[in-house]
């Protein structure tokens, strides 16, 4: 016996929030049933735009939460049913899987929750183009799905079948980046690898050591570390620093969970933001234009470097629609995000060799390409990002801070007149910035002090938190900032 269920009433029993970046939620909430509906979602919205039929395959792969294993297979069940052929990539980067998915023109998913805790999980759907836009997302909460007598009264299914023979997604993933920069473009590193556990944990090993770096293996972990490239926690800024010391290392390599967001260290053990890489590795790609959040370091625009750059809300899907904006102008073009993920959008090609385009967030290029070219030059990590003009980012988070608080406070902040929204933010943060002259709401509130000091507030868009970011003419000012930033919130009375 079928019973027909609408996504958003899935979406609202659940809790289990469907956008862009995927279904995201609690592990508890993410039963087999919503996971399966979501999949069937996602591949009948695929079949009305054309992009899968049955007998058609679909790409999964998953990352390494304890609770990766039984969504993958639930999201099989829901292949199956749609007559999908399953192309099981097994536990790989959510680049590695989009990237087969695309050359194969093909759907693909990735089972992960990125870098929030295990508690929670996601999956996230792929086009066989591209990643999944607003528009995609819509139609996909749009659809009404079948559902056939497969879960007990839980929502768990009754049986679940075996995984069958996996599809090698990794191998071509690591020698899209030896082909392109060549076996000796690392020769003579010595480079960490920064384990944890990330699902690419042995992929970016054996990329950089294919490229002729010496590799040393670091802090390789068996329970899943929460690692986020936006917020480095305290005791891996610490790691990096005794890591760096202790082995005498150029740099070292880490990711998130599923592998799409880098976090690179330098030859110190100071962890690099990631909008900074962003600008480091467009500049080595010599690409002639940029998409980026607004959120991003504005030494960007202040290095001269590029013909265009569009800044957007914050999220791979408007950096995607930007991108694409400049691609159609016949701009050589990428994007990137504060935590560091690289969409390449048009093909490289250097020394003979060709990278193809990857539109999709990758941790892998931005690295590799940063310590490439500073090896080309001679230069430190640290000495390549001194060659960029002096603005400096940072970024946190105020946790377990209700969504609805986050919405609150903004929607307080902003009411009104320019005028009056600029003397309420003087009010409330002038004595952390002094003067408010400009804001923007692009996403979130991005607020501009006289002096060049800029704070920005933001929800999460995928966990209880509330994201500040702050931006400054020296480091030490712009932790200082946001640190401070943090603590004015934390004290406020909860918004009415």
């Amino acid at each position: 016996m079928t019973q027909t269920v609408a996504v958003t009433d899935v979406m609202a029993r659940s809790g289990v929030a469907f956008g862009t970046s995927g279904a995201r939620g609690l592990v508890t909430a993410m039963t087999d049933q919503v996971c399966f509906t979501y999949t069937c979602a996602f591949l009948q919205h695929m079949a009305e735009i054309g992009q899968f039929a049955p007998g058609g395959g679909v790409a999964i792969a998953g990352d390494l939460r304890p609770s990766t294993p039984r969504i993958m297979a639930a999201c099989r069940a829901a292949i199956a049913h749609m007559g999908g052929e399953l192309v099981d990539c097994g536990f790989v980067p959510s680049p590695a899987v989009a990237a087969l998915g695309f050359a194969r023109g093909i759907p693909s998913l990735m089972v992960t929750g990125s870098h929030i805790p295990d508690d929670r999980n996601g999956i996230k759907f792929n086009r066989a183009d591209g990643e999944v836009l607003k528009p995609d997302e819509a139609a996909i909460r749009a659809q009404h799905v079948d559902l056939p007598d497969l879960f007990d009264a839980d929502g768990m299914l009754r049986d679940a079948a075996t995984a069958p023979a996996l599809v090698d997604a990794a191998t071509p993933y690591v020698a899209r980046y030896i082909d392109f920069f060549g076996g000796e473009a690392l020769k003579g590193l010595k480079l960490g690898v920064y384990q944890h556990s990330a699902v690419g944990r042995d992929v970016v090993a054996q990329i950089v050591s294919g490229l002729g770096a010496d590799v040393v293996l670091l802090g390789r972990s068996d329970k899943f570390i929460p690692v986020d490239t936006e917020a480095v926690r305290p005791e891996d800024v610490a790691l990096g620093k005794q890591w760096a010391a202790e082995h005498g290392l150029d740099a070292i390599l880490s990711t998130d969970g599923d592998s799409d967001r880098p976090l690179l260290a330098d030859e110190s053990g100071a962890w690099m933001r990631g909008d900074v890489l962003g600008i480091l590795c467009a500049q080595a790609l010599d690409l002639a234009a940029v998409a980026t959040p607004v959120s991003s370091n504005t030494a960007l625009e202040a290095s001269g470097r590029f013909a265009q750059v569009r800044r957007t809300r914050i999220g791979s899907p408007f950096v995607i629609e930007a991108m694409d904006q400049l691609l159609a102008q016949g701009l050589a073009a990428c994007g990137y995000e504060a935590n560091g993920g690289f969409l390449l959008g048009s093909a490289v090609t250097a020394n003979g060799r060709t990278l193809a385009a990857l539109p999709t967030r990758d941790a892998v290029l931005p690295m590799v390409a940063v310590l490439a070219d500073a090896r080309a030059k001679g230069l430190s990590l640290s000495a390549l990002q001194a060659q960029l003009p002096e603005r400096y980012t940072h970024s946190d988070r105020l946790k377990d801070y209700p969504t609805a608080h986050s919405q609150a406070l903004i929607a307080k902040l902003e009411a009104g007149d320019d005028e009056a929204v600029l003397g309420r933010l003087t009010d409330l943060l002038g004595t952390l910035a002094g003067k408010a002259v400009a804001f923007d709401k692009t996403d979130g509130l991005r607020v501009t002090f006289a002096d060049g000091d800029i704070i920005h507030l933001r929800p999460s868009g995928n966990a209880p938190e509330l994201r500040v970011y702050t931006e400054s003419a020296t480091a030490a000012r712009a932790a200082g900032l946001n640190t401070a930033t943090l603590d004015l919130v934390r004290h406020l009375p909860a918004p009415a």
